[in-house]
């Protein structure tokens, strides 16, 4: 019965006094937060506990102390009190029994049956009873454990509360902290920058005392010098980015002063230390004769000893030397003028030691037998003394200085002795070889090659075609005076002499290349001379005057049969060509051609006055071609034409209308207009090339219709407008001269021309020429015979007396020219080219034998 009713039961005085038995090892640890509350843990009534808590809220509006509720009794507790109630109603029951054993009657019965009938009904309740009071105790407890945790949350709702403001005050106190540490960072940053911007001006004082001391040119050579000017720089920098900082500006001014005198100062220390160098070496040179090795271990080994170290302070100088960034084009840097002092100054020791030695050794070399008289010989000795010397000061000058500014300055000064001696020779020179071997000799061995300018070039070599250009345009200037010279004197104004234009029979004159003797050679071909053959690809005649071995003919022989201005052009193109500029060599090159063509044009004139026409047109036409094939090798660009007004008219005009009276007279105005009052544009130069082609395609058709007009002259206008004229009579005289002419004219292209393609090709021009002459006349027979009303008979020959119509006389002309290679449909340029110069001429005739 107890055991179920055991569970339930709670007693406070027995878990009181078993609670003090037991161990304290199962307690939990007093919280920090919780406030020791000893009374109410000794009370052990958990109502008490709870009134206790009740009276101490009261005492005070704050936070309450913390304190933590005894825990809830367990099972083991119950189980304790449940044993102490069952020892005690065991006592109690035995004491009533010993109670019914003094019962002796029935009246002890009744009063000990009525002394136990309540307890008996008490008994049959107690269970009742029992669980009554433990619900009774079950409640009384909940309530006070209601009100405990109310109490309990009002208390940690308080305390909430508090530690609402606790952390708002802390956050406040948090954000005052902040805001202090800020401002001491702000403090601290203002104080050192303070003390880094003042330390800009606290170096003014110290470095004004460090350089106006006595001694101060000591002082250059100490590392520290190097620090005081970095120091010096840094300050500048600084008054210069910030001009808005009191007394920055005057600052600036002073430091600036003191940058100057200490570059003044490396200056000074400089030239005191070069200056020493010098005295020593000129000292050492004049008191003992000294041999070349000696000599030069003396000028450049005496030299390297200290210079390192001035090199080193020399670029303080440089590396402050640098125009300003946004400066105008050309503007000087502001300390230039400083380093160009100790340039200038290195310079003149070096002149002073150096420049007496080149002029000894130039004046020995323009008084040797081999090289005074010799321009090239003196040229290339000269040139190369000087150019080792150059080389030598060149890597003394790397020694001394970063950079080479200044140094060509120098070294020009060095070569002025060369320039002394070789310019007047240069002058003086009337050899056109002798200037051609010197171009050829500066350009290949001095000057660098235009085709490898792209490349890598080493900065750290000396670069002596700058030093040498001067020679070389000194001796192309020279050059090309010599060439116009010899183009007025010798094509231009060229006067032939009988034997020139003694053609044909020049043609017949040859030189045998085995024989040392002169005289004409008959050929076994039948009806024509034999020649030397013209080369088949265009010469260029170099270095060597007879250079008949490197071509495989005789030049000289072939050259012979040449026109003299002619072979002259052709001699001075292949001497000026690639030794002049390109632009020059053009100019001159289309002058050249130019006179030479009008050359040949009058030697033909004169010609066709002492001979035969033909004659003179085969002789211009051969020597055209041969100027057409020759200048293909030499690259001639085409040239501009040099545009000019003529204001010669207008000035004649003007003074005919002053004379006249009618200056002012409206009616003249289209007189002006019309009579030379505008200026004429004139061209005072064609391109060569072109005029040489239109005076190959003049002479061409001057030669095919000359040739056509003697075999067709009995059918000419001139032959037809004749009263007496004969159509059948004519033909057949025609067809005569024609079989009578066609060998002259293969004679005559043997006699002047070698190429067989270029001889066929004129004679089918002439054939053409020829064809279409006869073209015409049967037109005109034609148009009489049908204006009197006969018939003309069709294609065929018919009878013998009858004229033939077109077609049939271009059968007979083919079967009479024999034009080889030539189908019936005349010439066209594809089947006419030639592989040499006769290709210029079959590819631009014509049916009719134009170009």
């Amino acid at each position: 019965m107890y055991d179920d009713a055991s569970y339930y039961a709670f007693v406070p005085s027995a878990y009181a006094q078993e609670e003090k038995a037991a161990p304290t090892k199962h307690r939990r640890k007093t919280s920090l937060l919780a406030q020791p509350n000893e009374s109410a843990q000794a009370n052990g009534s958990v109502i008490g506990g709870t009134s206790a808590v009740q009276d101490s809220e009261g005492e005070s509006r704050g936070p309450p102390k913390a304190t933590l509720s005894r825990r809830a009794q367990s099972y083991t507790d119950f189980q304790h009190a449940v044993r102490t109630v069952l020892r005690t109603e065991s006592t109690s029951e035995g004491h009533e029994k010993k109670k019914a054993d003094e019962i002796k009657d029935d009246v002890d019965f009744s009063e000990w049956y009525e002394s136990i009938e309540d307890d008996l009904l008490e008994a049959s309740h107690i269970d009742y009873s029992a669980y009554q009071d433990q619900l009774e105790f079950t409640e009384s407890y909940l309530k006070s454990l209601s009100s405990t945790t109310s109490a309990t949350l009002d208390i940690l709702s308080s305390l909430s509360q508090s530690f609402g403001t606790v952390e708002a005050q802390t956050t406040a106190f948090q954000k005052q902290c902040e805001d202090l540490v800020a401002e001491q960072h702000r403090v601290t940053r203002l104080a050192d920058n303070i003390g880094e911007n003042l330390q800009y001006y606290s170096y003014l004082e110290p470095i004004t005392r460090r350089l106006n001391a006595p001694g101060a040119g000591n002082f250059v050579r100490g590392r520290e010098f190097s620090d005081m000017l970095a120091r010096l720089d840094e300050c500048l920098e600084y008054m210069t980015s910030h001009p808005l900082q009191r007394e920055a500006a005057t600052y600036r001014s002073r430091y600036r002063l003191l940058l100057t005198r200490g570059l003044t100062l490396i200056r000074v220390h400089f030239v005191g230390a070069l200056r020493d160098i010098a005295q020593d070496v000129t000292k050492r040179i004049a008191d003992r004769q000294l041999n070349d090795t000696t000599m030069s271990a003396l000028l450049y080994a005496k030299f390297r000893v200290g210079a390192s170290e001035l090199k080193e302070t020399a670029q303080e100088i440089r590396k402050r030397a640098v125009v300003p960034e946004g400066a105008e084009p050309g503007a000087e840097a502001e300390y230039q003028s400083l380093m160009n002092e100790l340039y200038t100054s290195y310079s003149a020791t070096r002149g002073r030691l150096v420049i007496p030695l080149v002029v000894k050794k130039m004046a020995d070399i323009a008084q040797a037998p081999s090289t005074s008289k010799d321009l090239v010989a003196f040229a290339r000795n000269s040139i190369g003394y000087v150019k080792g010397v150059c080389s030598d000061e060149h890597e003394l000058w790397r020694d001394w200085f970063e950079g080479e500014d200044g140094l060509y300055d120098f070294l020009e000064s060095v070569c002025e002795p060369l320039y002394d001696h070789l310019r007047p020779r240069i002058i003086h020179e009337n050899q056109l070889l002798k200037l051609c071997e010197l171009c050829t000799l500066l350009q290949t061995r001095y000057m660098r090659d235009q085709d490898e300018e792209l490349e890598t070039v080493d900065l750290n070599q000396l670069d002596f075609s700058t030093l040498i250009q001067s020679a070389l345009e000194d001796a192309q200037t020279r050059l090309v005076f010599r060439t116009q010279a010899i183009l007025r004197d010798e094509i231009e104004n060229y006067k032939p002499k009988p034997e020139d234009l003694d053609y044909p029979t020049r043609n017949k004159q040859v030189i045998l290349p085995s024989s040392k003797h002169r005289g004409p050679v008959t050929s076994g071909r039948k009806g024509s001379i034999t020649g030397i053959s013209a080369p088949k690809d265009p010469v260029i005649v170099e270095e060597s005057d007879s250079p008949s071995a490197r071509y495989g003919f005789d030049v000289e022989a072939t050259f012979q049969g040449w026109y003299p201005t002619l072979r002259k052009a052709i001699w001075l193109l292949s001497r000026i060509y690639r030794l002049v500029n390109s632009a020059v060599f053009d100019d001159l090159a289309h002058e050249i051609v130019h006179q030479t063509t009008l050359s040949l044009h009058r030697a033909s004139i004169l010609i066709a006055g002492r001979s035969m026409t033909t004659d003179a047109q085969l002789f211009l036409l051969k020597h055209l071609l041969l100027l057409k094939q020759q200048i293909v090798a030499f690259d001639i660009e085409y040239v501009t034409p040099d545009v000019s007004f003529d204001f010669s008219g207008v000035t004649s005009t003007f003074h005919e209308l002053r004379d006249r009276g009618g200056l002012f007279d409206p009616r003249n105005l289209w007189r002006f207009v019309g009579g030379g009052l505008l200026p004429r544009v004139v061209e005072n130069m064609l391109d060569a090339k072109v005029e040489l082609d239109g005076r190959l395609r003049t002479i061409i058709n001057d030669f095919t219709t000359s040739a056509a007009e003697r075999m067709t002259h009995p059918i000419s206008e001139s032959a037809r407008s004749k009263k007496t004229f004969d159509a059948t009579i004519a033909l057949q005289k025609t067809q005569e001269l024609t079989v009578k002419e066609v060998p002259l004219l293969r004679h005559k292209l043997d006699e002047y021309l070698d190429d067989m393609r270029t001889k066929e090709t004129l004679v089918g021009a002439v054939q053409n020429q020829v064809v279409m002459n006869y073209e015409g006349f049967y037109e005109w027979f034609a148009a009489s015979k049908r204006a009197t009303g006969a018939k003309v008979g069709k294609r065929g020959k018919g009878r013998e007396d009858d004229v033939w119509d077109a077609d049939t006389f271009g059968d007979w002309a083919e079967e009479v020219f024999e034009v080889k290679g030539m189908g019936k449909s005349g010439l066209n340029g594809d089947q006419s080219r030639s592989q040499s110069g006769s290709r210029n001429v079959s590819g631009s005739v014509s049916r009719n034998g134009s170009m």
